[in-house]
C-alpha cells in the first residue's frame, strides 16, 4: 500500500515502503497559558509492550530545553487515555507515582473517562491507569468535560473536537491564532498513509467503522483550508497540510521552523 504512495518517502516511510511512526507531545503558549497536549509514554513504568517498558528518556530535559519545565505548565490536554498518551502525567517521587505537572489542570473528555471506568481492563491496562491516571485524579487535577459535536472551547482559540472511533471519547485539539488554524490529531489518524486510504485503521481502534468515518469527515473538512495538521504519531516533518490527491488526499509536509 505504501509503495503506491510515493509521496510518503522519505519522511513518512523508509526505502522499503515500511511506515515510520513516532510518539509526540506538543507544547505551546496561548494568551499566557502554557499548554501541553498528551504526555507520551513515561519513564520507569511496567508496560506489556517491550518498546515502552521501563524507559529512561530525556523527555523532561527536552521540555526544559523548549522552555516548558513541568511546574510552568498550566494546562495538559489529553486526547484520550491510552498508555502512550498519558505516561508522563506522573513520575516516581519517593517510591510513589506523583503528578509531573502539579500546577496544571488536566483535561479530557467525560465520555473517555467514563468508558474506561466501565471497561473490563486487563492487568496491563489497569496498571497503566493506576500509575498514570489515578494519581492525577486523586490530586484533584483531572477535569472531565462534555465535548458536543461542534467541539468544546477550553479558552478563546483553543477547542477540543470530537473524533471518536479509536476510543469513544477521543478528541483532537484545534488551535487558532492570527487567522490561522492548527489541528493536533491524537490517534484519530496514526499515519499519513491514512489520508490516501482512510479505511486503513489501527488494530487498537475500539470501533473501526466509526474511526474510518471520523477520518473521512476530518480530511474533507481540512482539505484545501491551509490548516496545519500536526500528527501525534507522524515522524518528522510531522506537520503538513491536507491537499487533494487523485480521488483522495495527501499530506503536503511543512518543514519545521
Amino acid at each position: 500500500m505504501v509503495g503506491r504512495e510515493e509521496w510518503l518517502r522519505p519522511g513518512f516511510a523508509d526505502a522499503d515502503g515500511v511506515p515510520l511512526l513516532h510518539s509526540h507531545s506538543f507544547a505551546f503558549e496561548k494568551d499566557g497559558v502554557r499548554v501541553l497536549v498528551d504526555t507520551a509514554i513515561g519513564n520507569g513504568k511496567t508496560r506489556a509492550n517491550p518498546a515502552w517498558h521501563d524507559l529512561s528518556t530525556g523527555y523532561l530535559d527536552n521540555l526544559d530545553a523548549a522552555g516548558f519545565p513541568p511546574d510552568s505548565v498550566d494546562l495538559v490536554l489529553l486526547t484520550h487515555l491510552h498508555t502512550d498518551h498519558v505516561g508522563w502525567n506522573t513520575r516516581e517521587v519517593n517510591g510513589a507515582w506523583a503528578p509531573t505537572f502539579r500546577n496544571a489542570r488536566h483535561v479530557t473528555s467525560r465520555t473517555e473517562r467514563e468508558f474506561w471506568a466501565d471497561y473490563d481492563m486487563d492487568e496491563p491496562r489497569r496498571g497503566m491507569f493506576d500509575d498514570s491516571v489515578v494519581p492525577v485524579e486523586r490530586a484533584g487535577l483531572l477535569d472531565l468535560i462534555d465535548v458536543p459535536a461542534e467541539g468544546a472551547e477550553i479558552m478563546p482559540g483553543l477547542r477540543l473536537l470530537p473524533t471518536p472511533g479509536h476510543t469513544p471519547g477521543h478528541v483532537a485539539v484545534e488551535l487558532t491564532s492570527g487567522g490561522e488554524t492548527a489541528l493536533i490529531t491524537g490517534d484519530c489518524v496514526h499515519h499519513p498513509v491514512q489520508l490516501a486510504h482512510p479505511a486503513i485503521g489501527a488494530c487498537v481502534d475500539i470501533d473501526p467503522e466509526q474511526s474510518e468515518a471520523t477520518r473521512r469527515r476530518l480530511f474533507a473538512s481540512l482539505a484545501g483550508t491551509g490548516a496545519l495538521v500536526l500528527g501525534t504519531h507522524f515522524p518528522p516533518p510531522t506537520a503538513g497540510r491536507v491537499v487533494q490527491h487523485g480521488n483522495g488526499y495527501r499530506l503536503a509536509p511543512v518543514p519545521a521552523g
